[in-house]
């Protein structure tokens, strides 16, 4: 049986290549029970998959930019081999409450208050989070936006939205920033239970745009690169105000994990830009291995979103003790959204999962890259099927690292539906071993996760 609920008014959206489409944003907040699914859903999958991304209510189109609209959190609960429900729902920013006539969310603000970008647990809670000047979100059981948070007043600005747990420590660790600071980074460890434990505030010019970044047992790793603030956008009103920046030197930065801003180890590079690292770790030569998704350039050419001409997988070395980096390509097929078994983040590691990638960052199938062996596998979703980033979780606590299960949206543009697809890692190219239906078209969106457990 199939239950809906559904909240909102259909409006009329203008023309805009991130407004139309399959990425014209939902109208309505859903609830559908019982989802009707295809395949077997496995009994040891029990939580919510989540997934965060824009979904403007009121957007202008000449100004419009991807990254920048009202955040909206899709989510499944899949619990004994079924899928109990689906849900969308905005967050509550001021914006988005006053438009539903609601109350005003609790908690502190920083710069603004639209999240958007990723959603993530730690210490017992799940967080909507985005990067540039927002405090986080606590996103409820059943996807309501709880309040705003500050880590018990230990956050001093805005967060990231890309943190990331290191699993022998407990610890998530992020590189924050905020678009009102030009001058300074800030990287942060938030405890296991929480709360900041350290932070290192880091001297940058222009102001960078600092989506992600990696670390190994040794280092955290600073992704400085030519994405900077633009005063004339901010100035011409466009909402998310950053541009190529040809003036600012291309640079990655190892700061050792306790350490301060004066003893970062600064590397030069070629003019590139990077969303997204797959993973670091420490080599026994002394050299760290970097595993990023490259852009030749971004924003430097389209005002709406992503713009770059070439993208590929590469796998950079960084020699702390030369100052330099060498640059292999991995994979010269433009794909982004790089994914692996976060158990093994800032160790050694064999597989990394990516999404490939065509104009408007839509994906065309899923790839497994073997980083050890060499080679990649690929899995075709079929015709007009679009994948979203996947997640790899894990089958149980001792599993290898390839043992569960890759989840995550695709798009059927045919049909304007959707699926919650479930491949088996290891049987990466056969059938999925479950696909979930929903009857509506979840728009491209971001980050999510897993979140596993009962409610």
């Amino acid at each position: 049986m199939l239950f809906t609920e559904a909240a909102g008014k259909a409006r009329n959206l203008p023309d805009n290549p991130y407004l139309t489409g399959l990425h014209t944003p939902m109208t309505e907040e859903l609830t559908l029970r019982d989802l009707p699914v295809t395949g077997v859903i496995p009994a040891a999958l029990t939580g919510r998959y989540l997934r965060m991304g824009p979904n403007p209510m009121a957007p202008n189109p000449d100004k419009h930019h991807w990254f920048a609209g009202d955040g909206m959190i899709h989510g499944l609960r899949l619990e004994g081999g079924r899928a109990l429900w689906y849900r969308n729902r905005w967050i509550r920013s001021d914006a988005v409450a006053k438009a539903l006539d609601e109350p005003r969310t609790p908690g502190p603000r920083h710069l603004f208050d639209t999240v958007n970008t990723n959603v993530v647990g730690h210490a017992g809670k799940v967080l909507g989070v985005v990067e540039a000047g927002s405090t986080p979100v606590e996103i409820g059981d059943t996807l309501e936006t709880l309040r705003y948070t500050d880590f018990s007043q230990t956050l001093k600005g805005g967060f990231t939205a890309h943190p990331h747990v290191d699993p022998l420590t407990g610890e998530m660790l992020g590189i924050c920033y905020d678009a009102s600071k030009w001058r300074s980074l800030r990287y942060v460890a938030l405890s296991p239970e929480g709360r900041i434990r350290r932070e290192v505030r880091i001297p940058v010019r222009h102001g960078p745009m600092i989506h992600d970044f990696a670390f190994t047992r040794r280092f955290a790793i600073i992704l400085d690169l030519p994405v900077t603030f633009s005063l004339t956008a901010a100035i011409t009103g466009h909402h998310f105000p950053y541009r190529w920046n040809g003036t600012h030197p291309a640079r990655i930065g190892l700061l050792p994990r306790e350490g301060k801003a004066g003893e970062i180890t600064w590397l030069p590079v070629d003019p590139c830009f990077i969303f997204h690292a797959a993973n670091a770790y420490d080599a026994a030569d002394g050299t760290v291995v970097l595993d990023v998704v490259v852009h030749d350039k971004m924003f430097w050419r389209r005002t709406s979103g992503p713009d770059s001409e070439r993208c590929a997988f590469e796998r950079w070395i960084l020699d702390p003790a030369a100052g330099t980096v060498e640059r292999i390509v991995i994979d010269p097929t433009p794909q982004e959204f790089p994914r692996q078994d976060e158990r093994r983040l800032g160790q050694a590691y064999r597989y990394a999962y990516t999404m490939g990638l065509v104009d408007p960052f839509l994906g065309t199938c899923l790839f497994k890259h073997d980083l050890v062996e060499g080679g990649r596998l690929t899995h075709d979703f079929g015709p007009g099927r679009h994948p979203c980033e996947f997640v790899f979780v894990p089958a149980h606590p001792q599993a290898g690292e390839d043992e569960g299960w890759l989840i995550g949206f695709v798009i059927d543009a045919a049909a304007l539906t959707t699926d919650l697809v479930i491949l088996d890692a290891r049987r990466f190219e056969a059938v999925p071993v479950a696909s979930i239906h929903l009857p509506h078209i979840v728009p491209p969106g971001f980050h999510g996760n897993w979140i596993a457990g009962a409610d």
